[in-house]
């Protein structure tokens, strides 16, 4: 028999108070988050304008942010891995140094003004997309249940922080005029390295955060506690308090899983899970759907307002705008989901969703305004599926298979978020923009008869004792 691999020495905290070690969990993810969020948001805003200027191609210039997407789902699925045999502190920490080393070798690129590099380094960078997404996982393993949604809304939120700081710095370190680009055929010289570097000490700051602060490791205080029994958060908790990481949805203690044999068996697993459970194939879909339509939509709005002769300046209003549509609202969302149910908040952000896909449909290369107000929406949707769509799989999935399902799920939800960022630009070269978001309309309006079809879909006979869910 294969032993099971033991938690590190920091980790072996007898029967600890876990509502504390909760708090503690959120916070030291939040504020990881904050860095990552810095990280990603200055690479991705400078890397499209790097690749366009070393290579001469807009092609080549979109290649950029979707090889980092590439990058995040081909991670998603090792990390998940990564913390089911070693826990979540060694497999975040993992994922944002790959991120540092592709942000380093992205900068070398630029500063050798080789292409070629520059997208190897980006697929590299998008470790750091997976981490984040793979954070807001971890933020339940020790959680309520009945508080999943809210504490991993709360990390998600974190996010809005890094996100609107790593665009400034890009332009602050770019005005400093360190490490300068290639030079152009008037002498200017393009887009420095400095911002991808600012990206590398960002990732650095994550992993080191994460390394030393993430103590003891959720995911090895939730095994601790499956192997001795313990159904409680503390001596005097009530017994409907268990930590999310070793019961089930109907309160069912679990021991953990011993280490499966090999990277394809665990994959298998993990979708033989999520094929065995309607919620389950429900949340994924969920998941994927929103990010696929939010990519396809939001990567082609600034090219949509360009052909209208937007300014950089209000193409960037316009998306940091979306941006905070994202991440602001995520703990209202998180609290609504835990309240009124997650099937009922996917509702409304398949709704939302399809009113921002209606609203930008119509909406002229120069009418600013009115795109604004679709890419708000069409990020307050994506934000409901996320942040329900994460609970409701956490609820449906078994706790000795719920890495290798959350692996899974971010390694579908990238890839839905690269095929939609390329489905987007064919649509765009063979019709229109207006094209685009009507397809993304009829899809939503498939996605709601989905969901609206589970909402209605009456429970079967429940057991004595068992506690009505919130999915």
């Amino acid at each position: 028999m294969t032993p099971e691999p033991l938690p590190d020495p920091a980790d072996r905290t007898v029967d600890p108070p876990v509502d504390r070690v909760q708090r503690r969990t959120v916070s030291v993810l939040a504020a990881s988050q904050v860095f990552g969020g810095i990280g990603v948001a200055t690479g991705i805003s400078v890397s499209s304008l790097i690749a366009s200027e070393l290579s001469g191609s807009d092609a080549i210039a979109g290649l950029a942010q979707t090889t980092a997407v590439v990058g995040a789902a081909i991670v998603a699925l090792p990390l998940s891995r990564l913390a089911e045999r070693h826990g979540r502190r060694r497999s975040l920490t993992t994922g944002y140094v790959v991120a540092f080393l592709g942000a380093l070798l992205a900068a070398t690129a630029t500063f050798l003004q080789t292409w070629p590099l520059l997208l190897a380094g980006m697929l590299l960078f998008g470790a750091g997309s997976a981490t984040g997404l793979a954070s807001r996982f971890t933020a339940t393993d020790l959680a309520r249940p009945e508080r999943r949604a809210t504490d991993l809304s709360v990390v998600i939120w974190a996010t809005t922080i890094g996100s609107v700081l790593g665009p400034n710095l890009a332009g602050a370190t770019e005005k400093l005029g360190l490490l300068p680009g290639p030079a152009g055929e008037h002498g200017a010289h393009g887009t420095s390295a400095a911002p991808l570097l600012v990206a590398s000490l960002a990732f650095a700051a994550a992993a080191a955060s994460v390394w030393l602060l993430l103590r003891p490791d959720p995911l090895h205080v939730a095994a601790a506690r499956a192997v001795t029994g313990t159904n409680r958060t503390s001596a005097h908790a009530p017994e409907d308090a268990a930590p999310s990481g070793l019961v089930d949805a109907q309160g069912a203690a679990h021991p953990p899983a011993p280490p499966r044999p090999g990277f394809r068996a665990g994959l298998a697993a993990g979708w033989a899970v999520i094929r065995a459970s309607a919620t389950a194939q429900l949340a994924l879909a969920a998941i994927v759907v929103s990010h696929l339509v939010m990519v396809g939509l939001m990567s082609m709005t600034p090219v949509h307002m360009g052909h209208g002769g937007a300014s950089l300046q209000i193409i960037g209003i316009v998306i940091s705008a979306h941006i905070a549509g994202m991440y602001v609202l995520s703990p209202v969302i998180g609290w609504a989901a835990d309240r009124v149910g997650h099937s009922r908040v996917l509702v409304v952000g398949g709704a939302i969703l399809l009113a921002s896909a209606v609203i930008v449909a119509g909406a002229p290369s120069d009418d600013s305004a009115r795109l604004t107000v679709g890419l708000v929406l069409l990020g307050v949707g994506w934000s409901c599926g996320l942040v329900a769509g994460s609970a409701l799989l956490i609820d449906a999935t078994p706790a000795t298979d719920r890495t290798q399902v959350q692996g899974l799920s971010d390694f579908a939800m990238n890839l839905g978020g690269a095929l939609g960022g390329v489905l987007a630009g064919i649509v765009i070269a063979v019709s229109s923009y207006a094209a685009l978001s009507w397809g993304a309309a009829v899809l939503l309006v498939a996605y709601l008869v989905l969901v609206a079809g589970r909402l209605l879909r009456k429970d079967g006979p429940r057991s004595p004792g068992h506690r009505p869910n919130r999915s």
